[in-house]
């Protein structure tokens, strides 16, 4: 995700510094990005040195753990300006429960993005109790700037998009436990009916991992609901790192 959103701003003329602990995955963000959107190259600068990363606007996109985005937003708000403007790109996690852990929360906000972030036109903004309006309007305008289409959310479980998703997901994988259908038919129905990706494909794309822990994370925050319960196929998928396209392997297989 953090190199998808790097490059969406890259395209749209913004100098942007994308960062990551691991240098090796820095060069396999560099070369992808390359490839899909060479034109853009030079604007981007990677770094492994958290000290590189000031700017007027700062993307959190770190893996789904409160804990380690609030230690790594409170890091990043030490070394910015006054000025700069925080943000989560978090898909499920409380943002208001991260605004608490960090020394700004007036300027911070949920900034969701979807996958694949350069192709995806809709950023959800997920606004707090402690989020000042400037810092909606700041947010709200840039996206705009970068030519997606914005959704103001307050902050709830799920947000809006994950929130109404999880029945497409969690009945078509309720639906292959009880073998009323197989994946292949489930995912060619629902496309024939209108959706551009059958939820097999889209869990598949999106990682198993992150739908799975989205599922469990508005599980917990809505009291445990029946209907909303955890699939142990995908528990199972990813025990076994079956994630899906990043792992080369999930329902479907895809050869490198």
């Amino acid at each position: 995700m953090g190199s998808g959103i790097a490059q969406v701003f890259a395209q749209n003329g913004f100098q942007t510094i994308l960062f990551d602990v691991n240098k090796e995955v820095l060069k396999n963000a560099e070369g992808k990005i390359k490839k899909y959107a060479s034109d853009v190259a030079g604007d981007i600068t990677y770094t492994s040195e958290l000290n590189d990363c000031k700017a007027q606007m700062i993307i959190e996109a770190v893996i789904e753990d409160e804990d380690i985005k609030a230690r790594l937003l409170d890091k990043l708000i030490d070394i910015n300006s006054d000025n700069s403007i925080f943000a989560t790109n978090t898909s499920s996690l409380s943002v208001t429960a991260l605004a608490e852990k960090i020394s700004r929360p007036g300027q911070f906000a949920g900034m969701h993005f979807f996958n694949p972030a350069p192709l995806m036109k809709l950023v959800e903004v997920i606004k707090t109790r402690y989020t000042s309006d400037a810092t909606i309007d700041f947010i709200m305008q840039l996206i705009r700037q970068v030519g997606k289409t914005t959704v103001l959310c307050n902050d709830s479980p799920g947000f809006i998009v994950n929130r109404v998703a999880r029945p497409y997901y969690l009945e078509a994988l309720h639906m292959l436990e009880n073998n009323y259908g197989d994946i292949e038919t489930i995912d060619r129905l629902m496309k024939a009916t209108g959706f551009r990706m059958g939820p097999f494909k889209l869990m598949d794309l999106i990682g198993n991992d992150i739908n799975y822990s989205v599922s469990c994370i508005v599980h917990d925050a809505l009291g445990k609901p029946d209907r909303l319960k955890p699939s142990p196929i995908q528990e199972k998928k990813v025990r076994e790192g079956a994630l899906g396209r990043k792992s080369g392997k999930g329902y479907y297989e895809y050869p490198g």
